[in-house]
């Protein structure tokens, strides 16, 4: 018989039923504080033992996914004194390293931006970085285009 190989789609967690959320922050309770019991934690999350144990080892944030890699996110930016300094200083506060950056010309205000990052040494998660980049005044579009 032949074995089935893991097949994986990015997906964002506003569409998955709500088990999906509470067993992903489960494990985050679970990863910040070994002392506690994975019954006191799902009782916490409303969530049975067994809906934890069916789930916990095939759902992952994706910042855990993107840990040690190289990620690639592309942006679309106002032509703008200063964004990408603002963009880059972002990423350095996260200890992101930096490995390529590509600028297109402007063009009708707009510029595209992708800049590659090692994400070995990051402080934060992704998730976050990506929200605290989209909040740049100027910034139109945000987003990870490739891993890795």
């Amino acid at each position: 018989m032949k074995e089935k190989s893991a097949e994986f789609i990015l997906v964002d967690k506003s569409v998955l039923p709500p088990v999906i959320s509470k067993v992903l922050d489960a494990k985050m309770i679970l990863a910040q504080n070994p002392d506690r019991s994975v019954q006191s934690v799902v009782e916490e999350q409303g969530i049975s033992r067994s809906a934890f144990y069916k789930y916990r080892d095939n759902v992952h944030p994706f910042y855990e996914t993107s840990y040690g890699r190289v990620i690639t996110v592309f942006f679309v930016v106002e032509d703008v004194s200063g964004i990408l300094s603002t963009i880059i200083n972002i990423m350095a506060r996260a200890n992101l390293n930096i490995v390529t950056i590509n600028q297109n010309m402007p063009i009708n205000g707009l510029a595209d931006i992708s800049i590659s990052v090692e994400t070995n040494k990051m402080d934060s998660p992704i998730g976050e970085v990506i929200s605290s980049l989209r909040e740049i005044k100027g910034v139109r579009k945000c987003e990870i285009i490739a891993r890795d």
